[in-house]
């Protein structure tokens, strides 16, 4: 109960939400695993991700370069050329939003208000993520609607910076696009990467546990949260005594 009352209070506090999206926003990464399988078959390879793998590949960040370490540990796999790890990808990404769209990947407990009530406060709102455009939209056209773009400021994916998480570009290009301080902000994440990138560029992190993390370490975290239901509620006044 503390850690959410001061959870909540950081949130309030804070001129502008920084949100990642897989596993923070929505529990998208056991699409985005059936995804990568399917874009393997399709391109005739006999790999396969069960949960065990594609958990321990997470710590790759990037769904391209993903596709590449895990290529580098097959010592007996023929070449595969950049052109081919981005056809791949993007039969992924195609297969991603093809299940995003069937309804199957809600928002988690607590965003929907989170970010109803973040807009009536007047706070700002913004993304920063490893996942790319495409996949972002996918979601949230889905999840929000088809106008959700006009409730962000600054939407920043991995393909618009140089290094993705844990580098804290994302970050850092948000709050050049925002023109906040880090101090004035709190950034959303789910992952150890997630919490580095914005630690590192001296954002508060609140951590809302996901799935495939939820067994990190987020010591460096603000706060860790199982899931942000308790974060909408404004905090309530003291009655006022009634009239003698």
């Amino acid at each position: 109960m503390q850690a959410e009352s001061g959870a909540a209070r950081l949130v309030r506090n804070a001129a502008a939400l920084i949100f990642d999206v897989d596993g923070t926003l929505a529990e998208t990464e056991e699409l985005h695993r059936r995804a990568f399988n399917h874009a393997f078959t399709r391109h005739g390879l006999d790999w396969h991700w069960d949960r065990a793998a594609y958990k321990d590949l997470l710590r790759v960040t990037g769904g391209k370069e993903r596709i590449r370490a895990f290529h580098t540990r097959q010592w007996t796999a023929p070449p595969l050329s950049d052109a081919d790890i981005a056809a791949l990808h993007g039969i992924k990404t195609a297969h991603y939003a093809e299940l995003v769209e069937t309804g199957c990947c809600p928002l988690r407990p607590g965003v929907a208000d989170l970010l109803t009530a973040a807009r009536a406060r007047g706070q700002r709102l913004a993304i920063a993520t490893t996942t790319s455009h495409g996949n972002i939209d996918a979601l949230l056209s889905r999840a929000v609607g088809a106008g959700w773009t006009a409730d962000f400021d600054a939407i920043v994916a991995g393909d618009d910076v140089r290094h993705k998480k844990p580098a804290p570009d994302v970050y850092l290009e948000v709050l050049a696009r925002l023109k906040l301080a880090p101090s004035n902000c709190v950034a959303i994440e789910d992952s150890t990467n997630g919490l580095i990138a914005a630690a590192r560029a001296d954002i508060p992190v609140l951590v809302t546990r996901s799935l495939f993390f939820r067994d990190d370490d987020f010591s460096a975290a603000r706060f860790v949260l199982d899931d942000l239901s308790k974060l909408a509620a404004e905090p309530k006044t003291a009655e006022q005594p009634h009239a003698q």
